[in-house]
């Protein structure tokens, strides 16, 4: 087995990048309430996305720095007609990293299978609420039976654990979460709430409105006995057995509970910006030198010091807080 590179993802705080995040696209076939307007965004040109080549080479350098799981996500990643091939290309790199996907599932009944051949290793797909009705309302599409689909699918190809991402939200889904747990939990999907940030293209987004974790465990722990799980390490959800155990359920506080002094991301944008903060109001541009004959070294001196730039935190609870421009669509989630 080939040796891990020495971390070169250093910041001024001590943290480490391991965990890059890349956006394969800003599409999605969606149009949720809590991310983007009705009639959709503006997306991105093809020309200022990065091309397979261009994506697969930037990964490439990330993993040569020390880079070790590679989440794709989007807008919707499935919508990227060469992801197999994509997948395949990063799962042949050395180190190979491991590769997850953050999903809607529309479409994975027919791509789970061949994205695990490829090398996928594991999905979470978002999932707000199991009524189809509720579902319907919330995304402005009747495709609940078609995420069902995709769900089952991860989990028959291996893609395990078939993690569910829900954002609760107050006066939508947030009386309902017990029912989502008991779901998931019939099933066998491991499931995983997050706080709603501000992070939707309307920046409508409202903290006295959103249904905190307190609230959330409050509302699970009507109808199940919850018990910490402890050694959390970086990951950004906080676990809880569920009746005793084995089972889990996680919740994402990523605003009234941040993990900032743990983070190991880093984030790729489908147009070849670097951020290296979700919440940042400033990227890095790895797309022009690239395309203007940049080499390996001089795009890892690029990205090296974009993370020494990397703040303490996020910010959300300083008054002078201002919600990055671009949405989470563009970002990547």
């Amino acid at each position: 087995m080939t040796d891990l590179p020495e971390p070169r993802l250093l910041d001024r705080f001590g943290r480490v990048g391991r965990d890059l995040r890349v956006s394969v696209t800003d599409r999605c076939n969606l149009r949720c309430t809590y991310c983007m307007p009705a009639e959709g965004l503006d997306w991105m040109a093809k020309p200022e996305m990065l091309d397979d080549d261009e994506l697969v080479r930037l990964v490439r350098v990330m993993v040569g720095l020390g880079v070790t799981n590679v989440r794709l996500t989007g807008g919707e990643p499935i919508l990227r007609r060469s992801l197999v091939d994509v997948v395949g290309r990063i799962a042949a790199l050395e180190p190979r990293p491991r590769i997850a996907m953050t999903t809607n599932g529309i479409g994975l009944d027919r791509l789970a299978a061949p994205l695990a051949e490829a090398g996928l290793d594991r999905v979470n797909i978002s999932l707000d609420t199991v009524d189809p009705e509720a579902f319907k309302d919330l995304t402005r599409r009747d495709r609940f039976r078609d995420v069902e689909a995709g769900l089952k699918a991860a989990a028959d190809a291996g893609l395990t654990p078939v993690k569910v991402n829900a954002v609760a939200m107050r006066g939508v889904n947030d009386t309902s979460v017990a029912d989502l747990l008991a779901w998931c939990l019939d099933r066998g999907y491991a499931l995983r709430f997050i706080e709603q940030m501000p992070l939707d293209a309307q920046h409508a987004w409202d903290r006295s409105q959103m249904v905190s974790q307190q609230e959330i465990l409050e509302r699970l722990g009507e109808r199940f006995t919850l018990t910490p799980v402890t050694d959390r390490g970086s990951a950004p959800a906080e676990l809880f057995f569920v009746d005793g155990g084995p089972e889990t359920v996680g919740v994402i506080a990523s605003v009234s509970a941040p993990f900032c002094a743990a983070c190991d991301r880093v984030r790729l944008t489908a147009d070849g910006q670097l951020r290296n903060c979700l919440f940042s109001r400033s990227e890095i541009d790895l797309r022009g030198p690239l395309r203007d004959g940049a080499t390996d070294a001089e795009l890892e001196d690029l990205v090296v010091g974009e993370m020494w730039a990397k703040k303490a935190g996020h910010g959300i609870d300083r008054p002078d807080f201002t919600q990055p421009d671009r949405p989470m669509s563009a970002i990547g989630g």
